[in-house]
């Protein structure tokens, strides 16, 4: 394997399936599966998951200030990080569900060496809550998370193969690439994580790989060093 641990972002929309909202079993049971794929290589994984599924942002009708709106989006990550812990454990893996918010029901509080600490000990450790603070995104708190845990690469899990030169599902003439620069990432206003994410993982040298989550045994491709997806980084 070419990763020894990584971070995985999955975003919470991925969750929605073929249903209109919430979340799908079937998504759950599938993504999860494909994680015990690498983590019966004895890969160190984390994860970061997103909550769009269950809230996302404002509308015209019902207005929210954008704190409320971030804490909410917070409990959202919490809601799906507990459903995939179950998921996970029910196939037999260790887990840690870690928030960044103060939940200790449900989660214990994000310490970095307890959570590096879990992943030696071959639990995978879910973190959630983002960063705890308003006006971050789930983006942002993944590569702060990888940071912090010294990981070696950023798996962007996402519904398209990679990035491209414009949005694939709306311009089938649109042109992926295999690898491309955080310069041109940025240049370029491609937006497939916030600016604050791939700034932050271009000061620290962090690689990031976008790839296909939905295409069967994509994940192992990806940490075995296979191009599958684009691969961003300080070229």
């Amino acid at each position: 394997m070419k990763y020894k641990r990584i971070l995985l972002k999955l975003s919470g929309e991925a969750l929605v399936g073929e249903k209109k909202g919430g979340i799908d079993p079937e998504v759950l049971i599938k993504y999860s599966k494909e994680i015990k794929k690498i983590y019966d290589y004895g890969i160190e994984i984390a994860i970061v998951i997103g909550g769009g599924n269950i809230y996302r942002g404002f509308n015209n009708e019902f207005k929210i200030d954008r704190v409320q709106g971030d804490y909410m989006g917070m409990l959202a990550t919490l809601i799906n990080g507990l459903a995939l812990q179950n998921t996970l454990e029910n196939i037999g893996i260790p887990t840690r569900l870690q928030s960044a918010i103060n939940v200790n029901k449900v989660a214990e509080p994000f310490i970095k060496r307890k959570a590096i600490r879990h992943l030696d000990k071959k639990r995978i450790v879910i973190f959630s809550a983002g960063t705890g603070n308003p006006y971050f995104t789930t983006d942002s708190a993944a590569v702060l998370r990888a940071i912090e845990i010294d990981a070696d690469v950023i798996l962007k899990g996402t519904r398209v193969d990679g990035i491209y030169t414009e949005d694939p599902e709306k311009n089938k003439d649109a042109k992926k690439y295999e690898f491309i620069s955080f310069d041109d990432v940025i240049k370029k206003g491609l937006k497939v994580m916030d600016m604050t994410a791939f700034t932050l993982s271009q000061e620290n040298e962090l690689p990031i790989i976008v790839f296909d989550m939905n295409t069967q045994g994509n994940l192992l491709k990806v940490v075995s060093g296979e191009n599958i997806g684009t691969k961003v980084n300080n070229l």
